[in-house]
């Protein structure tokens, strides 16, 4: 924690306390109330934590009013352009770039630990047929604690980086697995020569009666998902794995929880919602009945995928993204999709529009990621999967500093509490 520079004054009943205040490198300032309840007897509210420091990091740094993402202070549009997604994983885990040497190493480590132990299998069989894939992902990823105890020991440092590879090279073969399984087709094994993108892509949708090879312009919009989704601050989920991490739960765990909570259509389903939107919408001819109702405040219609609760300006990934959604529409077409034609209409009906360039609505990353995965072939479904693949760097990340922090504390959230008072027991015969 850096040395408080100046403080705050708060009266309380005629009481004068000082609260420290710090700060960040790049940021507001923060209020250091630790220590508040006991000098002054009283918490703060703050539902939702949205104005709550709950720890201090050095991974990602958001500016949401001025469109800014940065990971260990690199722009996510710098790495997303002229990067790929395991030296972004490395970036994340250890705060540099890596040199060519160290690189390679770090592929290596993941490539060795892509297969699941043959037993796990079981699991996704023990699901019905039409499960959720993030249903089964909770159960699977929680589950591999049961299968990696050479692993789970959180307060040495070697275990917790077994443990990190192994969840970074083993989530996607978990996601493909949970997808095969939905759709009921057979397990496709990772093969170590493809690269990490290319892999996932294969495991999905290739069948053992015929070769499979995968496209690169989609392998690399698929490296360009994972890199963009990587990480994205204390965001719920990743508050979630921190939360169950102060416990000294182990990292499957945690990363489980924090899957259970990227599940939330309030979180990991906004692509999924811009899809079902553009469904809604149906056919291009019915877009300016969509985009009247979006500008009538009296409507409860809202254009999914379009503006971000937290970049109040645009959303820096999502200029990457468009980029590799034009490139996988031109290469796919879009003759046969009409869902994917009214994709494209309603980008530019709203770009054209000055309401929405006012408003600040412009497309945000989820908007042109759903785009992408429709292309592709994923059911809406396998959405929250991709984006539970690509966040696990970031969870992890998190879970390591968090873990290596000397001010670790058990989360323990106060309250605001309005139910009853003591009252004295009344036994059933009088009630």
């Amino acid at each position: 924690m850096v040395e408080s520079t100046k403080s705050a004054r708060l009266i309380i009943d005629g009481k004068e306390f000082d609260l420290p205040i710090y700060a960040p490198t790049a940021g507001p300032d923060v209020v250091d109330i630790r220590k508040l309840y006991a000098q002054a007897g009283v918490f703060t509210y703050d539902p939702g934590f949205t104005s709550t420091g709950a720890c201090d990091s050095t991974i990602t740094y958001i500016d949401g009013d001025a469109g800014v993402l940065l990971h260990r202070g690199y722009p996510i549009d710098q790495l997303a352009a002229r990067s790929h997604y395991l030296e972004v994983c490395y970036l994340l885990l250890y705060g540099e770039l890596p040199s060519a040497a160290e690189l390679e190493d770090f592929e290596n480590r993941v490539t060795s630990h892509t297969m699941i132990h043959e037993q796990m299998h079981n699991f996704f069989r023990g699901f019905r047929r039409d499960a959720h894939p993030m249903a089964t992902m909770v159960g699977v990823v929680g589950a591999m604690s049961a299968f990696y105890h050479d692993s789970t020991d959180i307060s040495d440092p070697w275990q917790r980086e077994v443990a990190s590879i192994r969840l970074i090279a083993k989530m996607p073969t978990i996601a493909a697995m949970a997808y095969k399984y939905s759709i009921g087709q057979p397990f496709v094994y990772p093969r170590n020569d493809l690269d990490y993108a290319s892999n996932f892509l294969r495991m999905c949708f290739s069948v053992p009666a015929e070769d499979y090879v995968v496209n690169p312009i989609l392998s690399r919009a698929m490296d360009r998902i994972f890199t963009l989704h990587a990480d994205h601050e204390q965001n719920a989920s990743t508050s979630t794995v921190r939360l169950a991490s102060s416990s000294g739960a182990n990292p499957f765990a945690c990363i489980a929880a924090g899957i259970a909570c990227l599940w939330g259509p309030a979180h990991g389903g906004a692509n999924q919602a811009c899809l079902e939107m553009l469904n809604e919408i149906g056919t291009p001819d019915r877009i300016p009945e969509y985009i009247a109702r979006a500008k009538d405040k009296g409507d409860p219609f809202r254009l999914m995928g379009f503006g971000h609760r937290v970049y109040k300006n645009f959303d820096p990934r999502a200029k990457v993204m468009k980029q590799s959604a034009d490139e996988v529409l031109e290469l796919l077409g879009v003759d046969n999709k009409p869902i994917l034609q009214v994709a494209k209409e309603l980008e530019a009906a709203a770009l054209a529009d000055p309401y929405f360039a006012e408003k600040k609505l412009f497309p945000n990353v989820d908007f042109y990621s759903g785009i992408i995965l429709e292309a592709m072939g994923f059911p809406t479904s396998m959405f929250t999967p991709v984006f539970a693949v690509a966040r696990t760097v970031g969870w992890i990340s998190q879970w390591k500093e968090q873990i290596s922090d000397p001010q670790l504390k058990i989360g323990r959230p106060r309250q605001l509490y309005l139910g009853e008072t003591e009252r004295d027991y009344i036994d059933i015969e009088s009630r």
